[in-house]
């Protein structure tokens, strides 16, 4: 009986222990809350300690430790609660309600572990931590980028060398440091996407002030290439800065800072920073030219476009190498691609132009046709320099495509056709003027402007100079025929015949004299009013011809007028015979075939079969007629 009531009163006793220990359990567990607000609360003075620019790589190391010191307890404490609750179900010293409730609240505290916007508790303290670190490695990238300004263009010949690494040795090495901690921890990409952030950015920074709104103009925007022709220009210098400036720096940038991460990670680090910062919109310009109206003019912007990318091969192909680079790759390759097939079609295209030209109407004011003028100084800048080089090799590469060999009398012979082209439309504009005399005066025209303005010139020296003498001695013999069919009529209407034999019949005389003054005014008016309207474009030409004029006339006219004048002088009607003097004569042919203020002259391309569009030549603007 007594042994009976000592296990009850023992039992009792074990009751009561148990439910103060769950009435513990249950205050610890309300308690927990405010301990978690307490280590949030540390973090601060946390991440202040383990603030990696203001310490060495050894004491960055030692930073984990810290860490998991902090961390430690707090796992300790949810691994104890979670015991407890598993002891007091497994024997059952509480109700289920109760156990339950306790099971909700470890819940709540396993997903606040899990959780990334409040913190893991085995790991919260350290997301926060490199949370921190990523914002200073985005603050020591920031602080440390600042644009570059566009230098002054290399010099010819001289290499261009590698530009130096944009940020100081002192904060790649912190840079990298940071790296070391955060990739350590899964935040590689993080780290890439701000580093191409910033460094993107920067780079954009320095070609804003280069005013680059023209690389995002499209076809629809301009007539033809020549009205964009200086961005053109624009785009060459640019694209070259940006390559071997800009580029240049972040290929040795990434690099620098990277280097550890092994070659991919760097590379395509790099290829993002250059798709971002500009250099797919380069290329895009380059395409859009490829795609506008087909004019000649285009082939020389073709070729300057070309000379730009063969200038800038090498730096490409060691910059943007590799995979990571694919699309800039293809990119540059359809490019190029583009810009090759477009000038060869453009150069074989062009003796069909020509030839096209020759059904047209020859010019009213007998002065050079415009598509003479234009082909010739074409033809020269072709063979110049700065061209013949340029389009030799696009020619070999198109003909390397064709499995064909490019030899250069290929490339001469394609323009000496040009000419002979020429000539043959010459020949054919000449017979299309209805007076003689204007057909004299064009051909005129035409000869002289071949040899003067061919005289010297790497066109000429193909023609040679026997070809060059033959055209000045036509121009002598139209010159003179010229003569001899218009002004050379008129000095013959002057005849002094029978004004001898009529001296006593004063009368008579001045009949004569008034009827061939009449006539003389009536062929010099008609023929002034149609000549006003002639053109001789060279400035020696015209006035040798004026002169030429005026010593056939203005002698025998004076000398006429001088002797004959006082007959008609003294009668009513005097001003209808006597129009003119001597020096008024000369003075209205002084005035002779002068340039007139006129449209600007142009070279419409034709369409024989399609392929090329219409479009107006302005790279040579200057009307023929204004040639001095």
């Amino acid at each position: 009986m007594d042994k009976g009531i000592e296990n009850l009163v023992s039992a009792r006793k074990l009751l009561k222990a148990s439910v103060e220990k769950s009435k513990a359990l249950e205050l610890s567990l309300e308690k927990t809350g405010p301990r978690m607000d307490e280590i949030n609360q540390r973090l601060p003075s946390l991440e202040v300690a383990i603030r990696p620019i203001r310490a060495q790589t050894d004491a960055l190391s030692a930073v984990g430790g810290h860490i998991n010191r902090a961390v430690v307890p707090a796992a300790a404490v949810l691994k104890w609660l979670a015991d407890i609750v598993e002891y007091l179900e497994d024997h059952k010293v509480a109700d289920s309600r109760f156990i339950s409730g306790l099971k909700t609240a470890l819940k709540s505290l396993r997903e606040l572990e899990a959780g990334e916007e409040k913190g893991r508790l085995d790991g919260g303290l350290l997301e926060v931590a490199l949370d921190r670190l990523e914002n200073e490695f985005r603050r020591l990238l920031t602080e440390n980028s600042v644009p570059l300004p566009m230098s002054s263009p290399t010099l010819p010949g001289e290499q261009a060398c590698i530009a130096p690494s944009p940020l100081p040795v002192a904060v790649i090495q912190k840079l990298q440091a940071i790296l070391g901690r955060l990739i350590a921890n899964g935040r590689l990409n993080n780290c890439i996407s701000i580093y191409v952030e910033v460094r993107s950015s920067n780079v954009r920074a320095s070609l804003q002030a280069l005013n680059l709104d023209y690389l995002e103009i499209s076809v629809s925007e301009f007539n033809n290439v020549a009205s964009i022709e200086v961005y053109i220009a624009q785009w060459g210098k640019h694209l070259e800065f940006a390559v071997k400036h800009l580029f240049e720096a972040e290929y040795k940038l990434c690099n620098d800072v990277f280097e550890r991460m092994g070659l991919d990670v760097w590379k395509s680090c790099f290829a993002k920073i250059a798709a971002q910062a500009g250099i797919l919109a380069f290329l895009q310009f380059g395409k859009t030219v490829t795609e506008s109206k087909k004019d000649p003019i285009k082939l020389l912007k073709l070729l300057d476009i070309f000379a730009s990318l063969s200038k800038l091969r090498l730096d490409f192909n060691r910059l943007f190498g590799g995979d990571a680079c694919a699309e800039i790759q293809n990119l540059t390759r359809d490019l190029i691609k583009r810009v090759i097939e477009g000038a060869c079609e453009i150069f074989w295209e062009l003796l069909v132009q020509v030839e096209l030209q020759r059904h047209a109407q020859p010019p009213a004011d007998c002065s050079i046709p415009r598509v003479v003028t234009f082909i010739t100084d074409y033809c020269n800048k072709l063979l110049g320099d700065d061209y013949k080089p340029i389009l030799t090799q696009v020619l070999v590469i198109e003909r390397s495509w064709k499995h064909e060999k490019f030899q250069e009398r290929i490339l001469v012979g394609e323009l000496l056709n040009l000419v002979k082209a020429i000539e043959l439309n010459l020949e054919t504009w000449s017979k299309g003027y209805e007076d003689a005399a204007s057909s004299y005066l064009f051909l005129m025209n035409y000869h002289w402007h071949l040899y003067k303005y061919l005289k010297g010139t790497k066109l000429g020296g193909l023609l040679g100079d026997s070809w060059l003498s033959e055209h000045e001695q036509y121009k002598e013999y139209y010159s003179a025929i010229f003569l001899r069919e218009s002004w050379g009529k008129l000095p013959a209407l002057l005849s002094r015949e029978g004004l001898i034999l009529f001296f006593g019949g004063r009368a008579t005389a001045r009949n004569l004299v008034k009827q061939r003054l009449k006539s003389f005014n009536e062929a010099f008016d008609d023929m002034y009013k149609k000549q006003s309207s002639w053109v001789i474009p060279d400035k020696d030409l015209r006035d040798k011809t004026c002169q030429v004029i005026i010593q056939t006339i203005v002698p025998v006219y004076r000398s006429y007028m001088q002797n004959y004048g006082p007959l008609v002088e003294q009668d009513p009607s005097a001003s209808k015979y006597a129009k003119y003097t001597a020096q008024s004569l000369e003075k209205m042919f002084n005035s002779l075939f002068h340039p007139k203020p006129a449209k600007q002259g142009s070279f419409k391309v034709r369409q024989p079969s399609g392929k090329f569009n219409n479009g107006v030549v302005e790279q040579y603007q200057t009307s023929p007629t204004a040639v001095k």
